[in-house]
């Protein structure tokens, strides 16, 4: 059943990335997008770096986004609720983002049911065995004493060293084609999905954190989404109670 209202998905705008050129109409498009779907929102999930890094020190958090916080309390005030998912590079989000913009925070993936439907909703990073190196790196991330220790850094310094770190990384995985669909047999997190299909029924995984835009189906009642990015593919994912379509935000 088609329903008026819809609800939508999006992923990996990296906000703020230092290797994106105008950082202004790039939030734009984005604040753009969340307009355009103002009227027929229900609810929105933003699956996962949203920003190319945030940290909430005690009396401080990154300068700029603010027509993006701005939209966000748009949305909430007018009673859409809208999920924000932690990822890689927006994992250290706390009390200030929900405090100040009404969204509703997830640093675990999230199980729920939509329209009767059995969605498992991730940023997709840290979920698979496969990814030895980064999940070490992660429990560093989110050790409390770890943040403890940044947080008394100078922001100056610490947000430098975080955009160098940020820099570097997208260097890397567009040296080795990261946003690149690999395969069922080779995406770690295709392969997790299957293995979690073993152990209960889910219709729909949403993913972010690939870079890749896909809507596959794992068998004849499980679909695969990645959600794609806003840094090449501006896409996102739209549920109309019957039927979830990844689409492009053209203006």
């Amino acid at each position: 059943m088609v329903l008026e209202k819809k609800i939508y998905f999006a992923s990996d705008a990296h906000l703020g990335a230092p290797t994106i050129k105008d950082a202004r109409a790039h939030e734009q498009r984005l604040v753009r997008w969340l307009d355009s779907i103002k009227d027929t929102a229900r609810e929105v999930y933003l699956v996962g770096d949203i920003f190319d890094f945030w940290f909430e020190y005690k009396k401080a958090v990154p300068k700029g986004h603010v027509r993006f916080l701005g939209k966000l309390c748009e949305l909430t005030d007018a009673g859409i609720p809208v999920h924000f998912f932690t990822g890689n590079h927006d994992i250290w989000v706390f009390d200030y983002l929900p405090a100040e913009t009404g969204v509703i925070v997830h640093h675990k993936p999230l199980i729920t049911d939509i329209d009767g439907k059995k969605f498992l909703i991730a940023h997709g990073d840290g979920l698979t065995p496969y990814e030895k190196s980064y999940n070490r790196l992660k429990s560093v991330f989110t050790n409390p004493f770890a943040q403890w220790l940044f947080r008394h850094i100078h922001p100056d310094f610490g947000i430098w060293l975080a955009t160098f770190w940020s820099r570097k990384s997208r260097e890397k995985n567009q040296n080795s084609d990261g946003a690149v669909f690999k395969g069922e047999d080779k995406e770690w997190l295709v392969l997790w999905a299957k293995e979690q299909l073993e152990k209960t029924h889910y219709d729909y995984f949403i993913f972010g954190h690939r870079h890749v835009v896909k809507n596959l189906a794992l068998n004849n009642t499980t679909r695969f989404i990645y959600l794609g990015d806003w840094v090449k593919h501006f896409s996102y994912g739209e549920w109309d109670g019957s039927d979830f379509e990844l689409k492009f935000f053209k203006e």
